[in-house]
């Protein structure tokens, strides 16, 4: 998979690429990552990226023409153009698979300043935001989802790893231990200690859906419950009511 964020201000990614799990998923070439700066495509002979809005208003607005012109000389027909955008639909753990096993070439372009001519929605496959909230640009919108798509990838990170997160399943991870076995007067929990893998199997999936009701009760809407997350459930909330 290839990624290039599309920005004016590309050393925002330096740390990132050189930090961790990403840094080594980019030695092993696993992924190609790159910034690109379309204040390079202005014709303006002062760089400018930005303007008034017609009509008048606060702020200034990023032109059409720098931003379609670098999408242009950096697309091709495998490329899936997506613009970081509050009014975009909410990221989630479900679109990040679909990148991952649909796209080759992913581009994600970041805003700044008051917003976008409106003009250059026509030239995206679609708009995504990380969530109800204004940033002051789009880059800690765009590393965000680069994190998420790069770790899904072959051998970034070990496949079983992914299975355990929370959303994959669609309930929220389990909870998890390590040692010291008591700390402060808190215990793991003995069933974690037990060597019983069927019984770390029920205990870890009824967690989960605890977790999942008492935090995200949304997520348990429209599920389709399996007998065994039915018992366990109607059990949580019995003991809930207690």
């Amino acid at each position: 998979m290839k990624i290039t964020i599309m920005t004016l201000f590309p050393e925002f990614f330096d740390s990132f690429q050189t930090t961790s799990i990403i840094k080594k998923a980019l030695e092993k070439k696993r992924v190609e990552f790159e910034c690109v700066d379309y204040r390079k495509y202005t014709l303006d002979k002062h760089n400018h990226v930005d303007d008034t809005p017609c009509g008048g208003g606060v702020g200034m607005l990023l032109m059409v023409q720098p931003i379609v012109d670098c999408l242009k000389a950096i697309k091709t027909e495998n490329s899936h153009v997506v613009l970081m955008c509050p009014q975009g639909k909410t990221f989630k753990q479900s679109m990040a698979r679909k990148y991952v096993t649909t796209y080759d070439h992913i581009i994600l372009i970041c805003g700044h300043y008051e917003g976008y001519d409106e003009r250059i929605r026509d030239y995206v496959d679609e708009e995504v935001s990380i969530g109800d909230f204004v940033l002051t640009g789009g880059e800690v919108a765009a590393l965000t989802i680069s994190d998420a798509l790069i770790r899904l990838l072959d051998g970034v990170i070990t496949e079983q790893s992914h299975l355990d997160d929370s959303f994959e399943n669609g309930l929220l991870e389990y909870p998890q231990y390590t040692r010291p076995v008591e700390y402060d007067g808190k215990k793991v929990p003995e069933v974690l200690l037990s060597g019983h893998h069927e019984n770390i199997r029920k205990w870890r999936l009824k967690e989960s859906l605890r977790k999942t009701y008492l935090k995200r009760p949304d997520l348990l809407e429209n599920r389709e419950f399996t007998k065994e997350e039915k018992k366990f459930l109607d059990e949580i909330i019995a003991e809930n009511v207690k």
